[in-house]
């Protein structure tokens, strides 16, 4: 099973990181690129690139790009066909080594009923729930609809009462439909002050299986997380020895091979937790546990699809510091997070700060409509948290970056603010902490900006004039 030349089927900055660790290994890396990347740093670090005719989710073409150039594996980071249980097993067939686990744990896992079904029965805690809209009462309200093949917020709808249940059902399948081509749907308690926790495994094909501790997840907009962080304030080591023993009892049972992690909700208040989902890949936030615990897990899953055991046991991982990542995205806070396009005209971090950039764009590199808005992620670590929140509020402040319109302030706030700082993060954070992340002006400083602002439109005014635009404008300094 061993291997010389891989193929990356993915973009961006994750291209970048698996890259990083394969030629570390001294493993040859081919990529694949749209017309869109042409010139983008992925494309500009791999040793071979196959242009493909039109997207990152064409299975077919991805799998002969890789026959052709003589890959033996194929690695799909995050996101397109990372979590396509098919595309998989079609990589197995083609008698190529797929960097992930099994096309049957990723099809069972990707069916988050299944999932639940089978969290159930070996133990692992699970919100009450039902697949029938007339049981609903009796799970309780407020409820969560969620979609039974969907992810990242999509077909997600939040119902106070009985009388928003129809609606929003539909609502909730209409999307589901459009977004993954099923409408099941399912319906669970919602838990209104709670955290989003995950925990990290990693398994071999021999059978051994370690968690790598929790992340905390809990920051998000629009169900998308922006700031990551380990280890989690909310959890002391009694609750991460119970975690982490509910993730690995799952991971047995699945003979889960490869990385993965196994997201848990968190009622604030009690500390109780329930099963989420499985993720069966590479998780977006996975450097702030590469910080904690000295492991790269991207090595580890190129040496585990080589067929390599783990070579270390649970009591082997040891946890040190704090590591905070921000996901700085090219996005507008104060216009819902709609995504920002441009050109970036400057892109340049202070390498001379302690923090890790992980990104796939550099200065001039365009930023459009075609995929997610990620810009970069920035990771910090320390020895205690507020250590970690500062050198990462320090680090996106010493970004000089120009073009286009950013979430770096608002990241900056929230690292900032009392509340994260005292580590409050539940799911509703962003909507507490909006309200004190808008501009609130003083008096005079809004007769300076209107000054400004009537200068301006005289000077314009008198630009526009065809006779009397050279007169002096009666505005002079004393």
């Amino acid at each position: 099973m061993n291997y010389h030349k891989l193929l990356i089927a993915n973009r961006g900055e994750i291209a970048c990181r698996i890259i990083r660790s394969a030629r570390d290994m001294g493993i040859s890396c081919v990529v694949v690129y749209v017309e869109a990347d042409s010139n983008a740093p992925f494309v500009q670090m791999a040793n071979e690139a196959v242009k493909l005719s039109d997207s990152y989710l064409n299975s077919k073409e991805i799998i002969q790009a890789a026959l052709s150039s003589g890959a033996q594996a194929i690695h799909p980071g995050y996101g397109f066909l990372s979590e396509n249980a098919k595309f998989a097993r079609d990589v197995v067939k083609a008698g190529l080594i797929w960097v992930g686990p099994s096309g049957r744990v990723i099809s069972l896992m990707g069916d988050k009923l299944k999932a639940k079904e089978l969290a159930e029965k070996v133990g692992v805690p699970t919100l009450p729930m039902t697949i029938d809209p007339k049981k609903a009462k009796d799970v309780g309200y407020p409820l969560l609809i969620k979609a039974a093949a969907g992810g990242g917020g999509k077909g997600m709808r939040i119902v106070e009462s009985n009388k928003e249940l129809k609606e929003s059902i539909k609502s909730a399948q209409r999307e589901a439909k459009s977004s993954f081509g099923d409408d099941r749907i399912f319906i669970e308690r919602y838990i209104p002050v709670s955290r989003h926790i995950e925990i990290q495994i990693l398994g071999d094909s021999q059978g051994n299986i370690v968690h790598l501790g929790e992340r905390e997840c809990s920051i998000q907009r629009r169900h998308q997380k922006i700031i990551e962080e380990s280890p989690s304030p909310r959890v002391d080591p009694e609750m991460r020895e119970a975690m982490g023993a509910a993730a690995l009892k799952l991971a047995k049972k699945l003979k889960y091979e490869s990385a993965g992690t196994v997201e848990f909700l968190v009622d604030d208040k009690t500390g109780e937790f329930w099963f989420l989902e499985v993720n069966t890949r590479l998780q977006v936030e996975h450097p702030v546990t590469e910080a904690t615990t000295g492991i790269d897990l991207v090595h580890e899953q190129l040496r585990i699809a080589r067929g390599e055991e783990l070579g270390y046991y649970q009591e082997d991982i040891i946890w040190y510091g704090s590591a905070i990542e921000a996901r700085l995205y090219a996005e507008d806070p104060t216009n819902d997070f709609l995504p920002a396009t441009g050109s970036l005209v400057a892109f340049a971090p202070d390498l001379s700060l302690d923090a890790r950039w992980d990104s796939g764009v550099d200065q001039g590199s365009v930023i459009g409509t075609d995929f997610d808005p990620m810009i970069a992620k920035v990771i910090t670590f320390g020895e205690s948290r507020v250590e970690a929140a500062n050198k990462l509020s320090s680090a996106l402040e010493s970004l000089h970056i120009g073009g286009v319109v950013t979430n770096r302030d608002f990241l900056v706030a929230i690292l900032r603010s009392e509340a994260f700082l005292k580590g409050l993060t539940t799911t509703n954070f962003i909507e507490k902490v909006k309200p004190a992340l808008s501009v609130v002006l003083s008096d005079s400083e809004l007769q300076l900006v209107a000054s400004i602002a009537a200068l301006w439109i005289q000077g314009k005014n008198r630009d526009d004039a065809e006779i009397l635009g050279q007169l002096p404008s009666g505005w002079r300094n004393s």
